[in-house]
């Protein structure tokens, strides 16, 4: 049976890139192969030249900063996060902080090389959210589009 594994992107920097992956979501590396590195979370990072090799492209053929695509972390202190980044000179946002219609919180940033991190509050921190604020299990069931079985388990 074929297993994923890992999701990889194209950096410019290795160096530049890893330390920003441990500064701002505190990964760590793992396994270190030179051009290729492998960090907690099944990110792995791959130097573009050893990529373009790889794939037997040319230098124009890597396009970074497309907005097409994303990692997604969450994050159970979500509003400690977010002075941890606010304090941070070198986050570029993709947006603000916004709050979906199902109650995240989710902010978008952009790593070195222009890929997307979205890092988002921790799904059973919204449902705890809105049982401490008052709402019934039904009520955040409803206000959520989730179960009420999911409800009550995020209780624990």
């Amino acid at each position: 049976m074929m297993k994923f594994k890992n999701s990889m992107l194209i950096v410019t920097d290795m160096e530049k890139s890893a330390a920003f992956y441990k500064k701002v979501l505190g990964l760590h590396v793992i396994l270190d192969f030179g051009s290729n590195i492998t960090l907690t979370g099944g990110v792995c990072l791959q130097t573009r030249e050893s990529w373009l090799e790889f794939i037997h492209k040319g230098e124009n053929d890597i396009i970074l900063g497309g907005n097409d695509s994303e990692l997604y972390f969450e994050e159970d202190d979500f509003d400690e996060f977010l002075a941890k980044l606010d304090a941070m000179e070198e986050i570029h946002y993709v947006h603000p902080v916004c709050e979906h219609s199902w109650g995240q919180r989710v902010v978008r940033i952009y790593d070195p090389d222009m890929h997307i991190i979205e890092i988002g509050e921790n799904i059973k921190m919204v449902c705890r959210r809105f049982l401490e604020s008052g709402l019934t299990e039904e009520e955040t069931a409803k206000r959520m589009d989730v179960p009420v079985k999911f409800v009550r388990g995020c209780r624990k």
